[in-house]
């Protein structure tokens, strides 16, 4: 297996948004709303193009990521802008084999380049501290809600470049989602049954 990776177009949008769909179906709940979000982070200012990437094996599209800016607000209300990465998915008949890791590494080292500070995420710490994301409560940022979780961190993009970037995590609104909003997306995609299942059980 060959993969390479390139930057997403419009061609590839609703290739990505169905595989997007498949990776994340019945995992954090009955169905699934991410491909959602990868839809309408693409339409906001928010979004960052550059960092916008497909994995493909050969012509086929097996996996994506996607970033878009974020704020960090201090006490004193003043703004600091970082990266919010995801949603990242690999369409399941190609996971467990190395393509959300070179995903991430290939984004993070764009993301250097490019300029920016920091990433911050929500995901497992099991799998992202392998990329050096660190508790974000490390760096005194907190989520919005002003809480630290294990679930919550950051990484620096060069040495000491969070220093000085302190307070709550806002990411763009893009990832907030209604049910009639996600059930007007679905009708554009085939019939799939949503079950409950152990792995949303286990995040309550």
């Amino acid at each position: 297996m060959n993969i390479s990776i390139r930057q997403e177009e419009e061609k590839d949008f609703k290739d990505v948004e169905y595989l997007t769909r498949e990776a994340f179906w019945d995992i954090y709940k009955p169905g699934c709303d991410e491909h959602l979000v990868l839809h309408k982070i693409r339409k906001v200012s928010a979004f960052v193009k550059e960092l916008d990437l497909i994995a493909c094996d050969k012509d086929t599209i097996v996996g994506n990521i996607i970033y878009s800016r974020a704020r960090v607000v201090n006490e004193e209300n003043k703004e600091f802008e970082v990266l919010c990465m995801g949603p990242i998915a690999v369409l399941p008949s190609y996971q467990n084999q190395g393509i959300g890791s070179l995903l991430m590494e290939h984004s993070i080292e764009k993301a250097r380049q490019l300029g920016y500070k920091g990433i911050v995420i929500f995901g497992n710490p099991d799998y992202y501290h392998r990329f050096g994301f660190v508790d974000a409560k490390e760096y005194n940022i907190q989520t919005s809600w002003g809480d630290n979780l294990d679930a919550f961190m950051a990484l620096e993009l060069y040495e000491n470049s969070l220093k000085g970037i302190s307070g709550k995590f806002f990411e763009d609104e893009a990832f907030k989602i209604d049910n009639a909003e996600l059930e007007n997306f679905e009708k554009q995609f085939p019939y799939k049954e949503k079950h409950v299942t152990d792995t949303q059980l286990r995040q309550i």
